[in-house]
């Protein structure tokens, strides 16, 4: 794991030099979705198809992660609301060119469903600014597609 990122807090998701922001309805309920984002971390690689390995640490507190690829972040959770906002930030990582990394799920009740907003919020080098501006429709499509199998997998559940 070798890199230490700067710590950075819940501020970080509004202030970033890099912040993309993607949204989308599901069905689940706002409880479900936070459910499965923060008390089902070991299943994040059922429906996040990125992640192949999703564990928590330190009692709860941390997660560790792996991305296919090879990229591997461990984390530390800096907003646990329940059905509201699950938040953590990277604090040592493999990825290149990195200084800091927050990631937000928003949780908001739409209807009898929820509207899930991620907001992945960074700093780093010029190139991996830019490189990540131009896979930003690469997240985008990750994300639809991680929300959309985890509404999937919460009606199965619920079936």
């Amino acid at each position: 794991m070798a890199r230490r990122l700067r710590p950075v807090g819940l501020e970080f998701a509004e202030s970033a030099p890099l912040r993309l922001v993607f949204a989308r309805e599901v069905a689940a309920a706002p409880d479900a979705v936070y459910s499965a984002l923060a008390d089902d971390v070991t299943g994040w690689p059922e429906w996040f198809t990125a992640v192949t390995l999703c564990r928590p640490t330190d009692g709860g507190a941390g997660r560790e992660v792996r991305l296919k690829g090879g990229t591997r972040f461990r984390e530390t959770i800096v907003a646990a609301e329940p059905a509201q906002r699950y938040a953590y930030r990277v604090d040592e990582t493999n990825a290149p060119g990195l200084r800091a990394l927050l990631e937000e799920w928003q949780l908001t009740p739409a209807g009898t469903g929820t509207r899930v907003q991620w907001t992945f919020a960074a700093d780093g080098a010029a190139p991996f600014r830019f490189a990540m501006k131009l896979g930003r429709a690469g997240m985008g499509r990750a994300f639809r597609d991680a929300v959309t199998a985890l509404d999937r997998r919460l009606a199965a559940a619920n079936a």
